[in-house]
């Protein structure tokens, strides 16, 4: 159910409420809405959690649903135009619809069931491989459950909830010493609304003797599995038993007293045990003391990935104070971190959302970030957790930090959520078939355009978001505008010289497509007030220029507009009326010339909700943009400091991801004491830095400087002539992936980029070293899995260690020509398993395939290929 709406619509009211305090008059009818949605939102919930399926329901929750977003509209209208004349009215209407819908019930009760607890049942078999720290009281309860000559029967771990009872028995119920001890092992989950049947029938399932326990009664499935506890040696794990009566039920099948078996039960009353068995073993789990060692049990688990954990020890230790001494909140902690790139980064975004880690999270859309956590953030936790439940398939995931780039989605999962967003009229799917239903329907506020269709055929207003996925104008289209007569004579005679007649009629079919073009954009800044979201996937000609109308959709939050072409590369100045823009991407092409620069009006510091800003590949030399207000800015792609203004940076204190393309040159440089130079980027967050520059080198000084502001990067792309690579003192250690080309580096890089500890990637590609010879020392490049030259002409002779890049599974020569041979230490690499040579001379080939004097150097890569091409695509 779509509880976004109405989330969405309360963000805005807490964000108004902040504005107009002092405006007499409207705080208290706003405070009246907002109360009124909340107690809306509670309804939604019900409804959906007690899958209600009524009409009157139904029809509830969408004009609900409906409601939230006029009363959004308003409420933004007023804030960014502080203009409105509506006071109440939106307030008044939706208490009438409230109270209606407040008649109907669900169920017969009210918004506070919702709030029931939905149990989870854990099964034996799924196991939490980051789950570190429980050795202490696995090796107490498993000598306990072997020692034959103990009286104990029945061993119990009591302890209150998220204390890890059921974890430390999964843990118990796979270790290699009990599954040896035991002939069989079986595993019963009880919970506080328990059928005894069902129990026993678990059990017997597991010891392979259930038969056709269906048909038999109670008292037969109670014989048989007393029975054979009594003449077997078995374990039987019984997994959250309530109270002393749960167990009274079950112990008839356990009533064997000359047996070997062994019961273990979880509970949070430790009172069942000496009830169960009078001899009985209690173990009790605790919380852990205020002064537990943060560094014995998380730290020392973490510091294989992590050489440097002595600085982030501080961090653990406060982060382990918010667990509250539970020690499964700790050791998950402990699991979290391990499975998190090194980085301090990282540890910081982990930290500062260390309640929400800790407490369960169900997938709904509408939840906002927790204080410290933004919203793209609580997104990835969203797709993680879709691809856990495997509602989705990861495609790729990025080299350096291992987050999902990109998914993929099974066709039936697919028809279910179109589906289901048909059926709450949540997004319209729109092509040249159905697009004139779209005429007819009065409220629709996702349009997702797969195959053109005249943009005039949307009649709802309140349109939100319109995603095209074809090209803006495709040239079809185009040709359908003009008469077939005109098409003829153009097509025929455009080969042709110089023809007055010719030219014309070019003139004549431009005015006709740029009078369409205009028309489109036209319709849809002055129709679809309250647009969220603009998005134009496909490249495609898009008429003379960017309308002035552009300014005119106020509520636009994501705005792209990459690889769209117009005639005139002049952006209009009304950009900045976007004041609610979050994403803005401005890679769009002139018509004319694909080399084109676009002018960039200076009006983009306005945009101070900016997060993600996509500037022009070629910015004009009039561009000169102040963008010191973009706080809140995490992705900045294609700065340069001839278009902006490198001071700016420092004011980023969220950037996540920095590409600059162009110069890069800092004012005022203090070139005889290098370190008095302020930082350039303050950023604790940064983890990508690349540098794309074709028409010059960058002062390596300044490059140092700037490297040395990005202590936590874990990603590097350098494509720009630097001469010489910065030492390894200036690098950061959390580096993962690099990727050197054009660099002409005239010493050997290798020296330097074999430190880095955590390195799992590197590509010298097209120039990125100009000398002749490499070599890999012993040891260096410990993580190491991917290395791939390519287009390293002057390479002749590459040298590597017995014991260097031993974790190397991908190895890709291509294009170095005149490199004579592979090193005979590669060899020695036992964990290589991908040789890929490509367009390498003859001889080179030769010695590597089968028959080849190199061959049996080689043979232990279960992959071995060759390919030739024409273009090096290094």
């Amino acid at each position: 159910m779509d509880f976004s709406a109405v989330s969405s619509a309360l963000k805005a009211i807490g964000e108004l409420t902040q504005e107009v305090t002092s405006l007499w008059g409207v705080d208290e009818q706003v405070e009246d809405l907002a109360s009124e949605l909340r107690w809306m939102q509670s309804y939604l919930k019900v409804a959906d959690a007690r899958k209600v399926d009524h009409e009157v329901i139904r029809t509830s929750v969408v004009k609900i649903r409906e409601l939230t977003y006029d009363a959004e509209d308003v409420i933004e209208t007023f804030s960014l135009k502080v203009a409105s004349k509506r006071k109440g009215g939106f307030s008044n209407c939706i208490k009438r619809s409230a109270y209606q819908v407040s008649q109907f019930g669900v169920d017969g009760e009210g918004p506070s069931s919702s709030t029931e607890r939905l149990e989870s049942r854990p099964y034996p078999h799924v196991m939490d491989d980051n789950i570190v720290g429980l050795d202490k009281h696995i090796k107490k309860l498993v000598t306990v459950l072997l020692d034959e000559q103990s009286e104990s029967r029945v061993v119990s771990i009591c302890g209150m909830g998220g204390l890890g009872k059921t974890t430390l028995a999964k843990k118990i119920y796979h270790h290699s010493q009990v599954v040896g001890h035991f002939t069989h092992l079986a595993w019963a989950y009880v919970s506080k609304n328990f059928q005894k049947r069902k129990v026993w029938k678990d059990i017997l399932s597991d010891l392979n003797i259930l038969g056709e326990a269906d048909k038999e009664k109670v008292e037969k499935l109670t014989e048989k599995l007393s029975d054979f506890l009594e003449k077997n040696k078995c374990l039987v794990i019984l997994d959250d038993i309530w109270d002393t009566k749960a167990w009274d039920s079950l112990k008839p099948a356990f009533s064997a007293r000359e047996t070997e078996s062994k019961i273990l039960l979880t509970s949070r009353n430790k009172e069942i045990i000496s009830h169960a068995d009078k001899n009985g073993f209690l173990y009790e789990l605790h919380h852990f003391s205020p002064s537990f060692n943060f560094s014995s049990l998380l730290v020392i688990e973490l510091c294989q990935i992590t050489p440097k954990w002595i600085y982030r020890k501080k961090l653990g230790e406060d982060m382990v104070k918010n667990c509250a001494g539970l020690p499964l909140a700790i050791v998950v902690l402990g699991g979290i971190l391990a499975t998190k790139y090194p980085s301090l980064t990282e540890w910081l975004k982990v930290s500062a959302d260390i309640n929400s880690i800790m407490g369960c999270r169900s997938i709904v859309l509408s939840k906002q970030g927790d204080e410290g956590q933004i919203e793209e953030d609580v997104a990835e936790g969203y797709l993680m957790e879709l691809a856990e439940r495997c509602m989705i398939q990861v495609r790729e995931r990025d080299i350096a930090t291992l987050k999902m780039r990109s998914f993929q989605m099974h066709d039936l999962m697919r028809d279910v959520c179109l589906s289901k967003a048909k059926e709450e009229n949540f997004l319209y799917i729109a092509d040249q078939s159905n697009a004139c239903q779209l005429s007819t329907i009065e409220r629709v506020h996702r349009v997702s355009v797969h195959k053109y269709f005249p943009i005039q055929g949307i009649k709802s207003s309140h349109l939100r978001s319109l995603l095209f996925f074809d090209e803006f104008f495709p040239c079809k289209e185009q040709e359908k505008v003009l008469p077939l007569t005109v098409t003829n004579y153009v097509n025929n005679h455009s080969n042709e010289d110089f023809n007055l007649r010719f030219c014309f009629v070019v003139a004549f079919v431009n005015c006709v497509l740029i009078t369409k073009f205009r028309g489109v954009w036209k319709y849809m800044f002055n129709n679809f007030n309250f647009l969220r979201v603009l998005d134009y996937e496909r490249r495609g000609d898009a008429g003379w220029k960017l309308p002035n109308d552009i300014g005119k959709p106020i509520h636009l939050r994501f705005l792209r507009l990459r690889n769209l072409n117009f005639r005139i590369s002049k952006l209009p100045s009304s950009l900045g009326n976007l004041s609610c823009l979050q994403t803005l991407d401005l890679r769009i092409i002139s018509k004319r010339r694909s080399w084109e620069s676009i002018h960039v009006p200076n009006v983009l510091w306005r945009m101070q909700q900016l997060r993600h800003l996509y500037l022009p590949y070629r910015c004009s030399p009039e561009t000169k943009l102040k963008l010191g207000t973009l706080g809140n800015l995490q992705t900045l792609v294609n700065f340069n400091t001839k278009n902006c203004y490198v001071k700016h940076l420092i004011n980023m204190t969220n950037l996540r991801e920095l590409e600059i393309r162009g110069p890069f040159n800092i004012e005022d440089f203090n070139t005889e004491e290098l370190d008095k130079n302020p930082p350039i980027i303050q950023s604790k967050y940064l983890h990508s830095l690349s540098i794309f520059y074709y028409e010059g080198r960058i002062d390596p000084r300044h490059l140092v400087r700037l490297l040395s502001s990005c202590q936590n990067i874990s990603k590097l792309n350098l494509n720009v002539e630097i001469r010489r690579l910065p030492e390894y003192a200036y690098s950061s250690s959390n580096l993962a992936y690099v990727h050197l080309r054009g660099c002409k580096l005239e010493e050997d890089p290798i020296p330097t980029l074999e430190k880095l500890p955590n390195l799992r990637a590197l590509k010298l590609h097209v120039r990125a070293f100009i000398g002749k010879e490499m070599f890999c020392a012993t040891e260096g490049f410990p993580k190491l899995e991917s290395l791939s030259l390519a287009c390293l002409e002057n390479l002749e002779d590459w040298k590597v260690d017995e014991r260097a890049m031993p974790s190397l599974r991908q190895l890709e020569i291509q294009k170095c020509r005149q490199l004579k041979k592979l090193p005979d230490g590669l060899s020695f690499i036992a964990t290589l398993q991908e040789l890929k040579i490509g367009s390498m001379p003859k001889t080179f080939e030769d010695k590597v395939k089968e028959g080849g004097e190199d061959f049996c150097k080689f043979q232990h890569v279960p992959s071995i290929t060759f390919h030739h091409c024409r273009h090096c695509k290094c």
